[in-house]
């Protein structure tokens, strides 16, 4: 007995000290500029601004977007896959993990043998049968790896940071659920607002095309004048058919993202005048930042677990060493199986040694080094894709501002050009063909303003995502 603890002691002392096959991970360099380009900034930062640790509850203002974003965290099934990959993850890693101590189990058995001849009689004149009857009962280590070179060690190294990044790849998929609840939203509010517009433009192109009509039957207007009105009309009523399936399909896509049919309460009727995040952001963000990105951080974990993989094929070109062992108890009766002298111990260490393996190990590290090769170019695209994300939506809010003016701008000078071409048209001064070009600028100019009202909303909530986001 003391000399099987004495063995198991050493074997754990040997695991614990044994060396490691795997390279010094380093973190490669980030293949980006320090800081994101600034661009014409339209607006200064200041000590609100929006960080990466910013929770989603607190960057999204608007009431019904949040208990609409909530809902799809609640029931979303891509999430839910997400959320499964990680428990699947975790699973695979206790059981690798497992391989590093040993597994302990409880044996017993009963041997029942009847032999002829196993006895001869004392007059030689004959045989006698003989049973056996033997019992036994042992707590053993079967085929346990001392783990000397970290083959074992690396790979549950390995399988830790898969776990690692199933965790990460499941953050990723958060932040894309919100900000793409949050676009389809946003979306659905502007479909809404040009389904209005379109029908307000249905309305005044139809008093237009009912005043033509007037004219014409006195002999005022042409019949060319009125095609052109019922032309501007039916356009109109197109564009209403359009906006109102749209807008339903703005709804099924809604449904889908939340995992559920929303009610109503939490539906948008307009873009919301006030934005519905918060509105600062700094102008320039260090590249730094985006390794807090959850895509990111998962390239990044499969890359230490790629590393880990190249010390287990190290490892294999040395000896495998095994320990199986057990100390029980042993009768020839089932009542005398506990009795003093019954007890047995057995030690059998194994030691193995690859020689000639055709290629087999060489080929496994050769396969490992490429694969952490490729991590390394995965890790650099992660980055580098994660920078242009961010440095694009920067870009675009640099100048949105100055272009929301400028529509809102032109939106209203239209609207007051229509206004005074369609009293000079009733009062006999113009045409009817400068009326209705008025009419047709006012409608595209109103388009256009929801258009980049939407942009506005909608690059917020990118910026958001491509900075990592805030996950509670």
């Amino acid at each position: 007995m003391r000399n099987v603890k004495a063995l198991t002691a050493t074997s754990l002392a040997l695991a614990l000290a044994a060396c490691n096959m795997a390279p010094k991970y380093v973190r490669p360099d980030l293949p980006v500029p320090e800081t994101s380009p600034a661009g014409p900034v339209d607006g200064a930062s200041d000590a609100s601004a929006v960080s990466a640790d910013t929770a989603w509850k607190d960057f999204f203002t608007d009431p019904r977007l949040a208990r609409v974003i909530q809902t799809a965290l609640d029931n979303n099934r891509d999430l839910r896959i997400a959320v499964a990959n990680v428990e699947q993850a975790r699973a695979q890693y206790r059981v690798q993990r497992a391989d590093l101590l040993p597994g302990v189990g409880l044996n017993g058995s009963a041997t029942y043998q009847d032999q002829p001849f196993a006895q001869q009689s004392s007059g030689g004149t004959g045989g006698v049968s003989g049973r056996t009857d033997i019992y036994t009962a042992s707590v053993g280590v079967s085929a346990w790896e001392v783990d000397l070179f970290g083959r074992v060690r690396n790979l549950t190294k390995a399988a830790q940071e898969s776990y690692f990044a199933s965790v990460e790849n499941r953050n990723a998929a958060q932040t894309a659920l919100i900000a793409e609840t949050a676009t389809a939203w946003l979306t659905m509010a502007a479909d809404q607002e040009r389904l209005q517009i379109a029908r307000n433009l249905e309305k005044a192109f139809g008093q237009t095309l009912d005043l033509t009509k007037a004219r014409f039957s006195k002999g005022v207007a042409s019949e060319l004048e009125v095609r052109q009105a019922q032309t501007s009309y039916d356009q109109a009523r197109s564009d209403i058919a359009a906006a109102t399936t749209q807008v339903a399909q703005d709804k099924n896509a809604l449904d889908l993202l939340a995992g559920t049919s929303l009610g109503a309460e939490d539906l948008p009727g307009a873009l919301p005048e006030s934005d519905v995040t918060l509105a600062n952001l700094p102008a320039e963000l260090p590249s730094s930042l985006l390794l807090r990105r959850p895509d990111i951080a998962a390239a990044e974990h499969q890359l230490i677990g790629a590393n880990a993989n190249i010390g287990a094929a190290r490892a294999a070109f040395f000896p495998t060493i095994s320990l199986t062992a057990a100390f029980g108890t042993m009768s020839l009766g089932l009542s005398n199986l506990f009795k003093s002298g019954s007890d047995y111990w057995s030690v059998a260490p194994s030691a193995s040694l690859p020689i000639f393996d055709f290629g087999k190990n060489q080929g496994n590290l050769r396969y490992a080094r490429a694969t952490y090769d490729a991590m390394v170019a995965t890790y650099e695209k992660s980055v580098q894709t994660g920078f242009r994300e961010v440095a694009d939506a920067l870009a675009r809010r640099s100048t949105m501002t100055a272009q929301l003016e400028a529509q809102t701008s032109l939106r209203n000078a239209a609207r007051k050009s229509y206004q005074l071409s369609d009293a000079r048209f009733k009062a006999g001064v113009d045409d009817f063909l400068t009326a209705l070009d008025s009419q047709r600028t006012l409608y595209n100019a109103e388009q256009t303003l929801v258009a980049t009202r939407l942009t506005r909303a909608s690059n917020m909530v990118e910026i958001y995502r491509a900075i990592g986001g805030g996950l509670k």
